[in-house]
C-alpha cells in the first residue's frame, strides 16, 4: 500500500518505490538498462531531454525498450 509520500510504478510490469518528486531519469537509473532504449510511460513516448524533467506518478507504467538487432 502507497502512503502520500511514496510512488508505486511498474518498470517493465516490476513494481518499484520512488520518493515523490520522483522523474523518469530516476526510473532509468534504477532499471540500470544502457543505451540505446526508448523510454515511454502509460504508452506515450518520452523524448531523452526530458527525462529529468518528466515527473512521476502514483501507478505510472513505464517501458524501457532496447532495439533488437538481427534479421
Amino acid at each position: 500500500m502507497s502512503d502520500t509520500t511514496t510512488l508505486r510504478v511498474l518498470i517493465n510490469q516490476a513494481p518499484h518505490d520512488f520518493a515523490q518528486g520522483a522523474t523518469l531519469a530516476d526510473a532509468v537509473n534504477r532499471a540500470g538498462i544502457q543505451p540505446p532504449f526508448a523510454a515511454a510511460v502509460n504508452l506515450q513516448f518520452v523524448p531523452r531531454t526530458q527525462y529529468a524533467l518528466h515527473l512521476l506518478h502514483h501507478n505510472d507504467q513505464i517501458e524501457l525498450i532496447a532495439p533488437i538487432t538481427g534479421g
